[in-house]
């Protein structure tokens, strides 16, 4: 006997655990995206199996843990509509500077997304952007209107933070905290800024020690 088909508020509460962020609103925008397709009823309700779950998941997955856009997801789907295996999917990491042992390894390809393309790979509601916009904490890449890794990954963490109570001025206020360490990073490398190879070694060096301070700091106040 096959499943029984669930409706829309079935399928939200069963990935809400997973997703908290998700909405009714958020699976019929991917339903008119073309990315989803469950059956209709004769009273015209949605009716949703097994496999249209399963496939939403991997949507949202692909989106929440990996910060992939629409159009990359929908490439993966196609993949298994033909039968077969999609790209694996993995978490992009925080990138700093390369050092001279990077210079040789092929370069990362740079994110470049669209406005919509952000506000899709992260979750993050427009107003919220745009006020992250006003306290320039997420800015698009310099002399275009695209947004990078970077951006994409204070998106989802302030959608996260969102959760708790925090907002765009606090994120401001995190960015002040980070513009201050730079400071301190970019005096502690400027004898070294006749020897580029040298500087940015000594950059990368630094900054990690400092995350790590920065780190072991957070984790002894609030241990007090």
């Amino acid at each position: 006997m096959a499943p029984p088909l669930r409706s829309i508020g079935g399928v939200l509460a069963l990935l809400k655990p997973d997703f908290p962020d998700i909405s009714i609103s958020k699976i019929r925008f991917l339903e008119s995206e073309g990315l989803i397709s469950p059956e209709r009823a004769p009273s015209g309700y949605r009716r949703y199996a097994v496999a249209d779950i399963e496939r939403l998941r991997y949507v949202l997955t692909a989106q929440k843990n990996h910060y992939l856009p629409l159009k990359v997801i929908r490439e993966h789907l196609a993949l298994i509509d033909e039968g077969h295996q999609p790209p694996a999917l993995e978490t992009p990491k925080p990138q700093i500077p390369a050092s001279s042992d990077d210079e040789h390894r092929p370069a990362k390809r740079p994110l470049r997304l669209s406005r919509r393309e952000l506000l899709d790979a992260s979750g993050l509601p427009e107003a919220t952007l745009v006020e992250l916009e006003r306290q320039l904490v997420i800015k698009p890449r310099r002399g275009t209107a695209f947004y990078g890794r970077d951006a994409l990954t204070l998106a989802v963490v302030a959608r996260k933070l969102a959760l708790f109570g925090m907002d765009a001025r606090h994120l401001k206020a995190i960015k002040y905290s980070a513009e201050r360490e730079v400071g301190l990073i970019e005096a502690a490398v400027a004898p070294y800024s006749r020897r580029q190879a040298s500087s940015r070694e000594t950059t990368v060096e630094i900054m990690q020690l400092v995350m790590h301070a920065h780190a072991a700091l957070m984790q002894a106040a609030l241990d007090k």
